[in-house]
């Protein structure tokens, strides 16, 4: 804290297996450079794994010790430096017109999951660069320019009744995002490609949104971004609730109001008319402009609809229940609801209430690497997709993917893209790899044909 520079640092890092490292760096203090791997039946050492010489060739050396064996000395003789090495490597990849080199060199990979490990090793120190923390946020990106999309982004178009702004198509959800560093990070990509609308709530905690807050108040983009706030989720599912929830979410974020409110939970032992009294008020107090509910049955929707129709009130514009390729099979969370079943999808098309559904690629379910009958490492992903019909519609996408080549779970959020009702599918990247994976699906297009084959209506 002192220097503002991390002078020395120790770490241990677990990995599968029961392997544990240990590692140390630092420009404070003189350390050997040496790696040393220790196993139950000797030892492996490199007295010198990080040759940087530039003057000349200095060669690499591996010490092998085997119980009960004599020392066995590995040299490995040089004619060039390191440099030359790196650079013939990436000359050859480039030649060949390859995006990485072959192995042994390193791949994008394993240079990105460096990257995260020292993310986490600076995070369990609780190391935080001045650059890094709010007061230093600004317009101005760490690129060194304002914000601003990108010239390929894709322009929010979409419209929600009672709303005075476009949405994306594609809504960020705020709920992992922890500091500033990450939060500018994944809200600068999301924004320059287009994205516009953020998915908060009150369960999240102050820490999230404090961070969205931060970034939409120094980016200065309040007026080109549509805030969801929720709020009342069970236990505290009563129209009082909702009302110093919401006033508490919008000191969090540091704004005056919030674009859409949604309902986290419904208390069905509270008449609906209550709700939406309350919910009126909070619109013509300026706090909200349009409002709906998260995990309502569509029964109770129509039953809030009749009352303000009757009452001439607002009714609910928005219903965020899941809706995914694969069907939810058990709830994720208690009391959630979803929206798969044919008859529901048609009172939405009828109906041409707004669906922003969560959880739709199904938590991963389209991503065969981690999602096989024979591969059950996550419960929730178990316990909530695997059916059948779902592995029926995994194999169906992976078909349909590589016909437009893309990737499985680009097919299966185009296909929530494509119902025949409005639909703002919310996503939960926690890197921009994740959000970059995300926004192909707006690129693929599918028919009616084949949106019915995908779910195997045909």
């Amino acid at each position: 804290p002192e220097s503002g520079v991390d002078q020395w640092a120790v770490g241990t890092l677990k990995f599968e297996g029961g392997i544990v490292a240990q590692i140390s760096t630092g420009v404070g203090v003189s350390q050997t450079n040496v790696v040393e791997i220790f196993g139950s039946n000797g030892s492996i050492i490199l007295p010198e794994p990080y040759v940087a010489n530039r003057s000349g060739a200095v060669p690499g050396k591996i010490i092998v010790r085997v119980n009960g064996k004599d020392e066995e000395v590995i040299e490995l003789p040089s004619a060039v430096t390191s440099y030359a090495y790196e650079a013939d490597v990436c000359g050859r990849a480039i030649m060949a017109r390859q995006q990485q080199a072959a192995a042994p060199a390193m791949t994008w990979d394993d240079s990105l999951g460096n990257l995260r490990a020292q993310d986490a090793w600076r995070e369990a120190i609780g190391l935080t660069y001045e650059s890094e923390k709010p007061a230093a946020l600004g317009k101005i990106t760490p690129a060194g320019r304002k914000l601003a999309r990108r010239a390929d982004a894709i322009i929010p178009d979409g419209h929600i009744d009672g709303l005075d702004k476009p949405i994306s198509r594609l809504i960020m959800g705020v709920d992992n995002q922890q500091t500033i560093t990450h939060g500018q990070a994944v809200f600068d990509d999301y924004f320059m490609r287009g994205g516009n609308t953020f998915d908060t709530a009150f369960v999240y905690g102050q820490i999230r949104s404090t961070v969205l807050g931060q970034w939409i108040n120094a980016r200065g983009v309040r007026d080109d971004v549509v805030v969801i706030a929720k709020g009342a989720h069970t236990p505290m599912c009563y129209p009082e609730a909702l009302v110093s929830q919401l006033d508490e979410q919008l000191k969090w974020l540091n704004i005056d109001y919030a674009d859409i409110y949604m309902m986290h939970r419904d208390n069905p032992d509270i008449p609906v008319g209550r709700f939406i009294d309350t919910l009126n008020d909070l619109v013509k107090a300026g706090k909200i402009k349009v409002f709906g509910g998260s995990n309502w049955s569509l029964d109770r929707v129509k039953k809030a609809n009749a009352y303000a129709k009757k009452k001439g009130l607002q009714g609910f514009s928005v219903v965020s229940n899941n809706l995914s390729l694969a069907e939810m099979v058990k709830p994720v969370w208690a009391g959630c609801l979803h929206v798969h079943d044919a008859a529901s999808r048609a009172y939405l098309k009828r109906s041409g209430l707004a669906l922003l559904p969560w959880s739709s690629q199904a938590r991963g379910f389209f991503v065969p690497e981690i999602s096989h009958p024979d591969i059950r490492k996550d419960t929730s992903l178990v316990e909530s997709w695997y059916s059948e019909d779902n592995f029926r519609r995994q194999a169906r996408a992976i078909e349909v993917a590589k016909k437009k080549g893309c990737q499985p779970i680009n097919v299966a959020l185009a296909w929530v893209l494509h119902q025949p009702f409005p639909t703002f599918p919310l996503i939960g990247p926690r890197q921009i790899s994740e959000t970059r994976s995300c926004f192909e699906a707006l690129k693929v297009k599918l028919t009616a044909k084949e949106c019915k084959y995908l779910n195997l209506e045909i």
